[in-house]
């Protein structure tokens, strides 16, 4: 019989500080109406590629739960075949959970009620946009606006004479982007929490100049404009950058992240004791994370190994896109001094044991011994078709093609004729397609289709199942056309895969912006009653000392 474990014996661990991963096996969409506060989302059928990132120590107890679906008892043996050796399920699923703690939609919720958190105890200063305007309409104004998402949502849509300084970079670029300490900074996002906790890096960094958050963000920019408030229209195509900072300016910045930094608590370590940690982790006792919080640019230039790239900014926004373990311990990597300083302050205020490597130290060669992270072996039996070959047997109208990457992806580029299936419903779906012809399993890459062949082939044992080797990436690279758009999208069942964030794109409903702001406002209520966040927002007590 599976092993269980209780809501209560799940919060203990919480509120314990006791390592533990909640995992939701559902799709996104459901998981982003109703979750517990510290679950990550990884749906059954994409357990195989995404949980080994997420939770990369074998012996972390991991708990998984739906709503009633069935996804549970399917996810355990997947789960286990990874190597896990303590999985179970959630007692009761998510409507037993709601009994004892609190229910939260949206997703990356920690990170934002953190930073709903940070704004009532700080008080970080904000403007709304009409203010902001009124300041920008003056271009003899000395302001600079700074612009705290990643680049490709800033290109998407943007204030006017805003530049894209992601929010981990802020610190690190400011005193070139501001060299002047009368210039006013406008730092801002989509919605709240990259400009309340960009702000506040800013203002806890202790920089001379005014620093101010965009109210609400574009949303409020959007909904104000929708009021008659007469505000320009949001830009797009923007590609302005503030671009990498002078020695100077780093020398600068370094000297106040350290000073913060040290107020907060951030421990520093070298060689010796990274080793220590990847020793530990080895011995299955403690779960590590290694994570380079540098521009992706930087990352992709060269990095250490083992590190994965977790831009700082980002990583506060979404920890639990990186981390999946509660209680685990993080060593965060830079080459500056500023970033990962900056980056762990956060960290640490929202209860993990982090710590940053010293950028002046050498970075040791890590024994082979340290790397535990599980890996997928396909079963004995499963067999992949090539590219060329699905492409003569399409000609031939002689297999039908099915499509588990995202919807967006789908919408995107798919093989042409291919249906989309909603990947935990796999068996439902596929029972629906008429015909004995061979079915062959596509996604992004191919992993998660090559996973899922067992599945498909119980679901249809008429049927001949095989997967498209190296997937749509593969048919792509062969300079395979692909079909894109809704018109000709070939459906087997809704997509409730992606959740809509009303914050990100353009054409956002009126109602779901708004229903959104009003959430989040609602949020530090919501973290006091459920009682197991274990947040702390450190005050700037120096200048008192």
């Amino acid at each position: 019989m599976t092993k269980t474990t209780s809501p209560q014996a799940l919060r203990h661990r919480w509120t314990n500080n006791l390592e533990v991963a909640l995992v939701d096996v559902r799709e996104e969409g459901p998981y982003s109406i109703a979750h517990p506060l510290f679950a990550v989302t990884v749906p059954v059928t994409e357990i195989e590629d995404k949980l080994p990132a997420l939770v990369p120590r074998l012996g972390v107890p991991v708990v998984v739960y739906d709503d009633g679906e069935g996804y549970a008892e399917r996810a355990v043996p997947r789960i286990e075949s990874l190597g896990y050796t303590d999985v179970s399920i959630l007692e009761g699923g998510l409507a037993g959970y709601a009994r004892v703690g609190e229910i939260y939609r949206d997703v990356n919720v920690p990170s934002k009620a953190f930073g709903e958190l940070v704004e009532a105890i700080q008080g970080t200063p904000s403007r709304p946009p009409r203010e902001i305007n009124q300041l920008l309409a003056d271009e003899e104004s000395d302001i600079v606006v700074l612009d705290a998402r990643r680049f490709e949502e800033y290109n998407t849509m943007s204030i006017p004479r805003g530049r894209s300084c992601p929010g981990g970079e802020l610190l690190y670029r400011v005193f070139d982007a501001a060299p002047s300490p009368d210039t006013t900074v406008i730092v801002h996002c989509a919605g709240r929490t990259r400009s309340l906790i960009g702000t506040q890096s800013l203002l806890n960094a202790g920089i001379p100049n005014k620093v101010v958050a965009l109210r609400d963000g574009t949303i409020g920019w959007t909904l104000e404009d929708l009021k008659g408030g007469g505000l320009p229209p949001l830009e797009t195509g923007k590609t302005g950058r503030v671009p990498p900072p002078s020695e100077e300016a780093i020398r600068r910045a370094r000297k106040h992240a350290t000073s913060w930094a040290e107020h907060v608590g951030v421990p520093i370590i070298q060689c010796l004791q990274l080793l220590e940690f990847l020793a530990v982790h080895a011995a299955n006792e403690r779960t590590l994370y290694l994570l380079d919080v540098r521009d992706p640019s930087e990352y992709a230039e060269g990095h250490p190994d083992r590190f994965q790239s977790a831009p700082g900014g980002q990583l506060v926004q979404a920890t639990d896109e990186w981390i999946g373990v509660r209680g685990s311990r993080a060593v965060l990597y830079d080459t500056d001094g500023v970033r990962a300083r900056m980056t762990a302050s956060w960290l640490l205020q929202l209860g993990w044991d982090v710590y940053v490597f010293d950028h002046e130290a050498a970075l040791p060669k890590l024994p082979a011994s340290t790397h535990m992270r599980p890996s997928y072996t396909s079963p004995p039996g499963e067999s992949g078709i090539a590219v060329d070959e699905l492409k003569q047997l399409l000609d031939n109208k002689g297999v039908t093609v099915v499509d588990l990457a995202r919807s967006p992806a789908y919408r995107k580029g798919r093989i042409p004729g291919a249906w989309h299936t909603s990947g935990p419903e796999l068996a439902r779906d596929l029972a629906s397609i008429e015909g004995d012809d061979l079915l062959v399993l596509t996604s992004p890459d191919g992993v998660i289709a090559q996973a899922n062949v067992e599945d498909a082939r119980k679901a249809g044992a008429h049927r001949t199942v095989q997967y498209l080797v190296g997937g749509t990436a593969a048919w792509t690279k062969a300079s395979l056309p692909l079909e894109s758009g809704a018109d000709n999208a070939r459906w087997l069942s809704s997509p409730i895969d992606v959740y809509k964030r009303p914050y990100e794109g353009t054409g956002n409903d009126r109602e779901a912006m708004e229903g959104y702001i009003e959430w989040e406002h609602q949020l530090v209520a919501q973290l006091a009653n459920d009682g197991v966040a274990n947040f702390h927002v450190v005050r700037d007590t120096r200048t008192k000392a």
